[in-house]
């Protein structure tokens, strides 16, 4: 017999959504939606216990980067982004002239988002959206999504109950959230409708071009290229908040790994996703552009050098310390909370490792006599327990 438990659980948060419907409804009416909108929208809407499960488990952030690459660029996918390169070369082709962003980094983001169509998310996103914004952790971002949704329902390009996407509201072939959508949709097919659901994906590649141009995407520049670092580097200077001059980086002894040295396109920065002991890599503007996609260095990374690989790049030359054991959320969650009351404040306890935790990681590392590289590991872990 089911845990009486389970069901007063299950009554508590549907009540609570209800409740919190009612009061987001007159909210969103305030905002200029239709009551009818809403009424049909809402109606009968139920918690969406799968998207409050997903958002505490996201891969770029809690997989080792080696892991999440094996999979975003797998032989499997590269072979099938070059076959679509070469079935959709005039749309690609159209494309690239268009908004000025090569056909591979689009190719790229598409298989990076959906494998290239084949998995565009079949969940209703409203109902998703409400719960997230009712019970997630980023409460007033889930109903900003939740309002654009509505308002991309009243255009009338598609109904509540084909409103399709991921638990977390991204829609179509490159995975547009509502607000991105209603700001950077795009009709390439010129037939009157920015359609990024259907199977046809000029729209949606159209959608993600305009977004990478208007992030700041610059034609004929790489998004980074792997270098190498002298012995004796200062791990401190690495990081993407620390843009440094070209000229810099070359009087440092940053090379590329044949020796040249590293293109010029401005000031740079130095990346090292999983410390001193894997790759290092000097990042461009391309970098943030794509960033602005999705925050995460694993996922920019990853579309990038499933672009380069795309375009007939070889792989990451560098091994990856696949030995080394990476944190669970709660031991990140712990490791912020140490460093914080040693001294090194990381501003927060969320789990996850951005760049304030590095910082912390690298100041905590100097402080000791460690190579500060701010590479959180559960031997850093070990020594805070320590109080070493």
């Amino acid at each position: 017999m089911p845990d009486p438990g389970t069901f007063a659980a299950g009554a508590t948060v549907e009540a609570g959504l209800q409740a919190w419907l009612t009061a987001f409804a007159r909210r969103a009416e305030a905002a200029g939606l239709r009551r009818e909108t809403l009424a049909a929208a809402l109606q009968g809407l139920q918690y969406d216990h799968d998207a409050i499960r997903r958002d505490r488990f996201q891969a770029e952030f809690d997989q080792p980067i080696w892991d999440y690459l094996d999979t975003a660029v797998s032989r499997t996918r590269i072979e099938t982004g070059r076959a679509e390169l070469v079935a959709r070369k005039r749309l690609f082709g159209a494309l690239e002239a268009h908004y000025g962003v090569e056909r591979e980094v689009l190719a790229a983001i598409w298989g990076m988002e959906t494998n290239f169509g084949r998995q565009r998310g079949g969940k209703p996103i409203i109902p998703a959206l409400a719960t997230l914004a009712y019970d997630g952790r980023r409460g007033g971002f889930f109903e900003q999504q939740l309002i654009a949704a509505l308002r991309i329902v009243e255009t009338g390009v598609v109904d509540p109950a084909h409103l399709l996407g991921s638990w977390a509201g991204a829609m179509g072939h490159t995975q547009f959230i509502p607000t991105s959508y209603l700001e950077y949709a795009q009709d390439f097919t010129g037939d009157g409708r920015r359609d990024i659901w259907g199977d046809n994906p000029a729209d949606a590649l159209a959608s993600a071009a305009a977004y990478l141009a208007r992030a700041g995407w610059v034609r004929g520049q790489p998004w980074g290229v792997e270098v190498l670092l002298p012995k004796g580097f200062d791990h401190a200077a690495t990081g993407k908040q620390n843009l440094r001059a070209h000229a810099d980086w070359l009087a440092m002894g940053v090379r590329l790994p044949g020796g040249g040295l590293p293109p010029d396109f401005g000031r740079a920065a130095v990346l090292l996703p999983a410390g001193a002991r894997g790759p290092a890599f000097m990042i461009y503007p391309n970098f943030f552009a794509i960033a602005r996609y999705n925050t995460a260095d694993a996922y920019v990374v990853g579309v990038g050098h499933l672009a380069d690989r795309l375009a007939g790049g070889g792989p990451i030359g560098a091994g990856w310390p696949r030995e080394e054991r990476l944190l669970s959320l709660p031991e990140r969650v712990e490791l912020q909370q140490r460093l914080t009351a040693a001294g090194f404040d990381t501003r927060g306890a969320d789990g996850k490792i951005g760049p304030n935790t590095i910082a912390a990681v690298a100041a905590f590392q100097r402080a000791r006599g460690l190579l500060a590289d701010g590479f959180a590991t559960a031997r850093l872990l070990d020594l805070l327990r320590r109080g070493a």
